[in-house]
């Protein structure tokens, strides 16, 4: 089985993150920022639908063996993004509402966008 390298990893998930941001703006967001980090996470894009700030993380499966793209962003993974998130909003308060979406790809070239892909409180 061929391995990517690290770089290799990130420069594959930074054309899937280009490809999502590209997808979003067709549908009407507005991009604010990327690959916002913190200890606790990142936040792979950040973009306002409406008068909503969107937190965007975006996954790439090649194959659905363990579930597929969706299926990754699992509760550790949701509980990263909200740490993320609160770190995000205490650099850039809003009184917006926020919501958490995942944009999912596969190797056939499907992308799906989950909206609202799950809920939780900021700590």
């Amino acid at each position: 089985m061929l391995r990517l390298s690290r770089r290799n990893k990130r420069a594959a998930g930074a054309r899937y993150e280009t490809q999502a941001r590209r997808y979003l703006e067709a549908q009407g967001l507005t991009y604010i920022a990327a690959n916002v980090s913190c200890r606790q996470g990142e936040l792979d894009l950040v973009m306002r639908d409406g008068g909503t700030l969107v937190f965007i993380e975006v996954r790439y499966r090649a194959s659905e063996r363990f579930g597929g793209a969706a299926a990754s962003v699992d509760r550790r993974k949701q509980a990263r993004l909200l740490a993320a998130a609160g770190y995000y909003l205490s650099r850039h308060p809003t009184d917006l509402p926020c919501r958490f979406d995942v944009v999912a790809m596969d190797a056939n070239g499907i992308t799906q966008w989950i909206r609202h892909a799950f809920d939780g409180a900021f700590a």
